[in-house]
């Protein structure tokens, strides 16, 4: 039972390893990739784009049957639902 649970450990310290070392790996892969890009791209300066707002239209006009039509279907809802 000694040697099973000293091979355990063992397999899990090397994966551990193996683990952090692929992740030691990708970070300078990552680090070098971005000082490349930043050597042959360099970043644009940021600055906010101005976009011309749309101005408010105006309130179209309702059609008069249509706020009549508005008018009659709330008076019967309240008329419904009085407390």
């Amino acid at each position: 039972m000694d040697n099973l649970m000293s091979q355990a450990a063992d397999l899990m310290i090397a994966g551990m390893g193996f683990v952090f070392a692929f992740l030691v790996v990708l970070v300078f892969a990552t680090l070098l990739m971005s000082k490349i890009i930043s050597r042959f791209m360099p970043p644009e300066p940021a600055t906010p784009v101005r976009t011309p707002r749309a101005k408010p239209s105006a309130p179209e006009s309702v059609d008069p049957d249509t706020a009549e039509a508005i008018k009659k279907a709330i008076a019967q809802f309240r008329s419904r639902h009085k407390k």
